[in-house]
């Protein structure tokens, strides 16, 4: 007698709770998975092949398009990376102001995702006003502080989405002492919430899902690195941006618009919790009792501590921008003076999701002959797939279907993907034989 083979789909047609459109294909025969593609399938934007021929006065404002949620990542990555091929040395007001201005972009983006996207899954909710009937004080809590960091990237970039303060040199402005110094009591009035902000996430119950991989992000001698660092590994790399080429590869994949990363032909992890385990030591005292209260081991394997770490990332942005606006001062002038000239410029920061690696060759008039762009996503697609599969194998694949698909999802959402920075929720198969 033939084995009877049973198939399943399931199709969730908007992925609810990431940015961008993508869907999941999921088979399992024999009680294994024998296919699991992360499909992620918008229009590609082309946004590397329309900065050509733009001139480097327009690269700031044009790439702070590709994101509205991180958009001072990608102004700063490039604007950095032009400075330094233009052998541009900016004043030491115009480098503090930038982290701080990143600082900002740090806070609104992990207050969004906690308290929005990602904690809903954990308290068995399927959005945020759920979450806010069950656990309102909380969530109003994530809301003022996410409106603070909106309110510190419009303090320097004069709006907070696609901000237009920023230029190649420094900025275009430099705020009133008076404006400063009520931004320093906001941030230092939200400490205490910040603080409560991690001790919530730390009681958080999370699911055991302990994994091997390397992590990747930027690493600096003195400061926890945001806007500045080379590139270190957890298996011991460290390399400047330049030479990302010479260990990290980019493919295409079949069922992707966005191009896969591997670092030596292999997954790895971007993003807060691999920033954290390379760089905890680099926190401040207060903030590495905090955490240590909180019972989380570093460097931690379970990737759903993602989410302690980007509270333990805002209270650190909080408090490097209380430090950076200490004696604020307001510059003879906010900008230096910039001479372009021909060659290869690279950059890479920690924008809220990863590292962020920008390339381009200029010409002699300044203005971009290629461009190059790899965003966080992209270079974790491949982990969220490799982290899915073991999952649901730790999970178990004999639950219901719409249990396997509530876990891919969350497992998913705990990266906070921008899938249209690489390129609603999940169109997920199953397909049971």
């Amino acid at each position: 007698m033939s084995e009877q083979k049973r198939t399943v789909a399931i199709h969730v047609p908007v992925l609810a709770r990431v940015e961008g459109e993508g869907a999941l294909d999921l088979r399992i025969e024999d009680g294994d998975i024998t296919q699991l593609r992360l499909r992620i399938f918008e229009p590609p934007r082309f946004f590397e092949k329309f900065l050509e021929g733009r001139h480097y006065t327009e690269i700031p404002d044009l790439v702070a398009r590709i994101c509205g949620i991180c958009p001072v990542a990608y102004q700063v990555t490039a604007a950095q990376a032009l400075e330094k091929l233009f052998g541009v040395e900016l004043d030491p007001w115009a480098r503090a102001m930038r982290r701080v201005f990143y600082c900002g972009e740090w806070i609104q983006s992990h207050s969004l995702h906690i308290h929005l996207l990602a904690a809903p899954d954990f308290f068995g909710c399927s959005n945020a006003i759920e979450l806010a009937r069950i656990a309102p004080d909380e969530v109003r809590r994530g809301l003022r502080i996410q409106a603070l960091g909106n309110e510190l990237m419009d303090l320097f970039g004069a709006r907070s989405v696609h901000p237009v303060g920023l230029r190649i040199g420094g900025f275009h402005g430099a705020p009133s002492p008076a404006c400063i110094q009520a931004m320093r009591e906001k941030l230092r009035a939200i400490l205490p919430e910040a603080e409560a902000l991690i001790r919530w996430a730390a009681a958080i119950p999370m699911p055991q899902n302990d994994q091997a991989f390397v992590s990747v992000a930027t690493q600096h001698a003195n400061d926890y690195a945001i806007e500045t660092g080379d590139i270190g590994t957890s298996d011991g790399l460290c390399i400047e941006a330049a030479a990302f080429d010479a260990h990290f590869a980019e493919q295409h994949v079949p069922h992707s618009t966005a191009l896969f990363s591997t670092y030596h032909q292999q997954p790895y992890l971007v993003g807060p919790l691999a920033r954290l385990n390379l760089n905890h030591a680099r926190l401040p005292e207060r903030i590495q009792t905090l955490l240590a209260e909180s019972g989380m081991a570093l460097p931690s394997r379970n990737i759903f501590h993602s989410l302690l770490a980007r509270a333990v990332e805002i209270l650190l942005a909080l408090h490097e921008a209380l430090r950076l606006l200490d004696g604020y001062r307001v510059p003879d002038s906010p900008w230096v003076p910039v001479t372009p000239r021909a060659g290869v410029a690279t950059s890479c920061t920690e924008a809220p999701r990863g590292l962020l690696w920008h390339r381009y060759q200029m010409d002699d008039e300044g203005r971009v002959v290629n461009a190059r762009i790899v965003p966080p996503t992209s270079q974790n697609q491949g982990r969220i797939e490799e982290d899915l599969r073991l999952s649901l194998l730790n999970f178990g694949l004999d639950h219901p279907d719409d249990a396997l698909r509530l876990r891919c999802e969350k497992v998913i959402r705990n990266y906070d993907p921008c899938i249209s920075c690489a390129t609603h929720f999940l169109r997920m198969n199953v397909d049971r034989r």
